[in-house]
């Protein structure tokens, strides 16, 4: 896995644009806090910055990414966050502040349809039997900088500004554009450039998931997975001050727990995961985690709290690499982009939809209730994936005999 260079090259400018959208991110929240005094409206806006482009463009970016060369999306896909990173800096230096909330916007944007494009060259160039390895690696960078992330975009606001934050996040951006020119020239292609044309390839993409059961039942479990997730993730506050009895600042101890978990479960699903079927991963990812989900929000001691978020760290990976994997073997190339770029826009706005109604259930029945309610959710996601894990398994037995 680690001498195919199409691996180590996208994950190495993962690094680097990963570094760069921490740096960018704690940097403008840092900055808006301070200018604004807190003010709740400006750092929701924050938020809606980041999120908002996933429902915007996550599909019309995937059907963008099976049309357009995947190595050619990618570069100029970070070329311009680079560069509208340099933009900001130079309208932030004439007392624009506000652009930094475009320019959020805009990197969040084309990440869209850069993702969908990094998926389209694994599954030309990575074998089927290093794939679920693959998406193990993706996980555990996401791990890494869950936990090393905020830590270096605080130091860099607090030791140097907002204007070096942005500064290195466009030299950031910019370097990972430059590393994936290195990769080999893409496949030539032949496709529709009309208007018409995309409109037909993006319904043909709907058309493609709502007729594959495996796609449909991953778009299924992705939404319920999503409602539960956004139950509980305005409420992680709740679980420092009400049942731990602890200072707001405590949750930083939570983040990094579950963060360096991750990174541990994904160093280690590396290791086994040409070993176990994606769907039992899955499966048993959801499982654990729905426990564990119930657990937190009656937990009122913190060696349980801080063990339970550990255990659900280590097992969340299984759920990224198992979903990844699903997605990857059981879509054709040439539909990658649209399928992605459809399955992700679901979870992040079920999980919108989660968010939006956690609050007043929250005020209305109580902390334990939310969560046991996002445990359940998570049971039923794991219950809609029998079908497809029973039939891998007759297929087994069935080849055997």
């Amino acid at each position: 896995m680690f001498q195919n260079r199409y691996v180590k090259t996208i994950i190495l400018s993962r690094v680097l644009l990963h570094l760069g959208i921490w740096t960018r991110n704690f940097a403008v929240l840092l900055f808006v806090s301070e200018r604004t005094n807190n003010d709740p409206v400006y750092l929701s806006l924050i938020s809606v910055a980041e999120f908002a482009p996933i429902f915007l463009f996550g599909l019309i970016g995937g059907t963008f990414a099976d049309r357009w060369p995947p190595k050619r999306t990618m570069v100029w896909s970070d070329l311009l966050s680079g560069l509208s990173a340099g933009v900001v800096l130079l309208v932030l230096m004439n007392g624009g502040w506000m652009a930094l909330f475009i320019g959020t916007f805009v990197s969040a944007s084309l990440s869209q349809f850069s993702q969908p494009s990094a998926m389209k060259l694994y599954k030309r160039h990575v074998p089927a039997a290093q794939l679920q390895g693959v998406m193990a690696l993706s996980q555990t960078l996401v791990a890494i900088f869950m936990v090393v992330g905020p830590v270096i975009g605080t130091f860099l606001y607090l030791q140097f500004g907002i204007t070096v934050s942005l500064l290195l996040t466009a030299v950031l951006f910019l370097g990972s554009s430059l590393i994936l020119l290195t990769l080999p020239r893409d496949l030539a292609e032949t496709k529709p450039g009309d208007a018409s044309g995309f409109l037909a390839e993006l319904q043909a993409g709907l058309r493609y998931i709502g007729s594959h059961r495996a796609l449909r039942t991953l778009c299924l479990t992705f939404s319920v997975v999503g409602l539960a997730s956004g139950l509980t993730q305005p409420l992680q506050m709740f679980l420092v001050v009400e049942n731990l009895r602890q200072d707001q600042s405590f949750l930083q101890w939570l983040v990094m727990t579950n963060g360096a978990a991750m990174l541990i479960g994904g160093a280690v699903l590396i290791g086994i995961a040409k070993k176990v079927q994606p769907q039992l991963l899955l499966m048993v990812g959801l499982l654990v985690t729905a426990v564990c989900t119930i657990g937190l929000g009656s937990s009122t001691a913190m060696g349980l709290t801080l063990v339970l978020l550990a255990i659900s760290g280590f097992f969340f990976p299984c759920i990224q690499s198992g979903i990844q994997t699903l997605l990857i073997r059981n879509t054709e190339g040439a539909l990658i982009g649209r399928v992605s770029g459809t399955i992700t826009p679901v979870f992040m706005g079920m999980m919108v939809v989660g968010m939006s109604v956690s609050g007043s259930l929250k005020d209305t029945f109580s902390l334990g209730a939310v969560y046991a309610a996002s445990g359940g959710l998570i049971l039923v996601g794991a219950a809609l994936l029998l079908p497809l894990v029973m039939e891998k398994k007759r297929r087994g037995e069935s080849s055997a005999t």
